[in-house]
């Protein structure tokens, strides 16, 4: 139950390194919109913790790092 109620530390921390991952590894040019929606989930979960939404919060911080990793192993275009 005290991990139903309290702030979503660890899936912040987790997502941020995913995000970061995947910008040092270029995934910004290669998987722009996937980037762009982990980066726009991340700043909603930093809100819902604001609000104290926890719940909310933990799951759009997992999504945010799911979507960085989708974003991570997308294949850069060969014609680049």
């Amino acid at each position: 139950l005290a991990a139903c109620v309290s702030a979503p530390v660890q899936q912040m921390s987790d997502a941020r390194q995913a995000i970061t991952a995947a910008e040092v590894a270029g995934a910004d040019e290669f998987a722009p919109q996937l980037m762009q929606e982990s980066r726009e989930l991340l700043e909603r979960a930093e809100r819902e913790i604001a609000e104290e939404r926890f719940a909310a919060a933990r799951y759009h911080a997992v999504e945010a790092r799911q979507r960085a990793i989708k974003a991570l192993a997308a294949e850069p275009d060969p014609g680049e």
